[in-house]
């Protein structure tokens, strides 16, 4: 019972030193996980029932970013995605899918974010803009490289396709060189 006491306690005191900011960032979690989830999943799908899970998995991850539950959110978020495409024959259409990548990819970042920090840390806001603004750039520039590839993908009817697969492959190779290249500047 002295145990029990012991951890309510830590409880209460964790709890009274809790700061904004990091509050935000983990609400923020939770908040673009669950929209990730409303436009990765077919209307059809929704029941009182999974929206309750898929609630409960959206909360995981904004709880314990640093475990494996922002990978697991991310992959029920896919496995909606391909649950509405393939399960509910919906056509895949190009705003979903970069909705859906902008919100995998944002719910990533926070995470990321508020696993550095922690429940009581004073962070400048600045720091906070800093970090979206550079997660805003990725996804502008991720979204357009997107929209030109699907572009290039309709360009010269059933050879489009090829173009597209060599343009993206272009694009990895690029994008691993610059990584490369970047890490090895450090």
């Amino acid at each position: 019972m002295e145990g029990l006491h012991e951890r309510v306690q830590a409880v209460r005191f964790l709890a009274s030193r809790i700061s904004l900011t990091p509050l935000l960032i983990r609400a923020g979690i939770f908040v673009t996980v669950l929209v990730g989830f409303l436009a990765a999943y077919p209307v059809a799908a929704f029941t009182p029932r999974s929206l309750l899970a898929l609630t409960v998995v959206a909360v995981l991850p904004a709880v314990a970013p640093r475990r494996f539950w922002p990978t697991f959110a991310a992959l029920v978020t896919v496995a909606g995605w391909l649950l509405a495409t393939v399960g509910f024959d919906r056509p895949p259409a190009l705003w979903r899918l970069l909705a859906v990548a902008t919100l995998l990819y944002l719910a990533h970042t926070l995470c990321a974010l508020a696993a550095l920090l922690p429940f009581d840390a004073v962070v400048d806001p600045d720091l906070v803009v800093r970090w979206l603004c550079r997660a805003g750039g990725v996804v502008l520039a991720s979204a357009v490289v997107g929209i030109v590839l699907a572009w290039l993908g309709g360009v010269g009817g059933d050879r489009g396709f090829q173009a597209a697969t060599v343009a993206g492959l272009l694009v990895a190779v690029g994008l691993s060189a610059l990584l490369g290249w970047l890490l090895r500047r450090r």
